[in-house]
């Protein structure tokens, strides 16, 4: 199939992109890199009837580094964040959850705003965010700029709190400053680089005694949205990673979620695939923490 027919315009500004957001609401979309766009229009599941490029617009692509966080802009390319060092150094999670996005070749296209609006359920991105606990910017024309956390911002399959006429503008990823720091993302698919049937990711923090000063987790393609544990997650705090525990608070976890059967595996085998994911990116950050599992 193609595209049902659509016009197209590259503003230069966000002035300019809000107010024809503005002025056309549902049946515009904004196309950066276009790696989940495209693809639904060419089957039709999305048929806009004009495209926003924002690919010129240069306030959308820096990345700033702030005291306890990194701003991204949403038009920078998830390549260049697999490629940036200072990536690597103060967000060590989002780094190995790009090694799991797609091909390298969409990686060079593909948007860190794309893949976090359009929020597909396996996506990467999300999880990382949610794991994280990062803050999204929203701007419209009349409402100015809105700032959402990611529990708040993912609400469902490929459905966020952005409206109509707002444009995701950056997130801020915050930092985890401080020694014994560990961080693991794993995902199962058919393929490599196919839509995860399953991922899991974890960023902890711990103290001289190896017990958990900080921990978060969480799991995606499981429920419609990516799902983090911070109740879970709480129960950790002063306690030292082993395995045994580690089993039980991920069976504890998926039985929080409400998983789903499909073309490629039951809902029962998802849960399990989940679970074990789980328990090994909790070891698995340990242990590049210091820890012992």
């Amino acid at each position: 199939m193609k595209a049902a027919a659509f016009d197209y315009i590259r503003p230069d500004g966000l002035e300019e992109v809000l107010s024809v957001l503005h002025q056309n609401g549902v049946e515009a979309k904004l196309i950066a890199g276009g790696q989940s766009l495209v693809p639904m229009m060419a089957m039709r599941f999305a048929r806009p009837s004009l495209l926003i490029d924002i690919n010129r617009l240069v306030e959308l692509k820096h990345i700033q580094n702030q005291q306890t966080f990194v701003h991204i802009g949403a038009g920078v390319r998830q390549g260049h964040l697999e490629d940036s060092a200072n990536i690597s150094l103060q967000l060590p999670l989002i780094k190995k959850a790009l090694v799991w996005v797609g091909h390298r070749q969409t990686r060079n296209r593909g948007t860190i705003g794309g893949s976090l609006v359009y929020a597909d359920p396996s996506a990467e991105l999300p999880l990382a965010a949610m794991v994280l606990g990062a803050s999204l910017h929203l701007s419209s024309l009349e409402e100015g700029t809105r700032v959402l956390l990611a529990q708040d911002f993912f609400l469902g399959p490929m459905y966020t709190a952005t409206t109509e006429v707002e444009c995701l503008t950056g997130v801020d990823l915050p930092v985890w400053e401080g020694l014994r720091v560990g961080s693991a993302f794993e995902e199962s698919s058919m393929r490599k680089g196919d839509f995860a049937m399953a991922s899991a990711a974890c960023q902890i923090q711990l103290n001289d005694d190896l017990s958990v000063k900080r921990i978060s987790f969480g799991v995606g393609g499981v429920n419609g949205a990516p799902t983090v544990f911070p109740d879970l997650a709480n129960t950790l705090i002063g306690q030292r990673i082993e395995s045994s525990l580690v089993k039980d608070v991920a069976i504890a976890a998926l039985n929080q979620c409400d998983s789903s059967s499909d073309i490629h595996v039951s809902a029962n085998f998802r849960k399990h695939l989940a679970q074990t994911l789980l328990r090994r990116v909790v070891l698995d950050a340990a242990q590049e923490a210091g820890g012992r599992a």
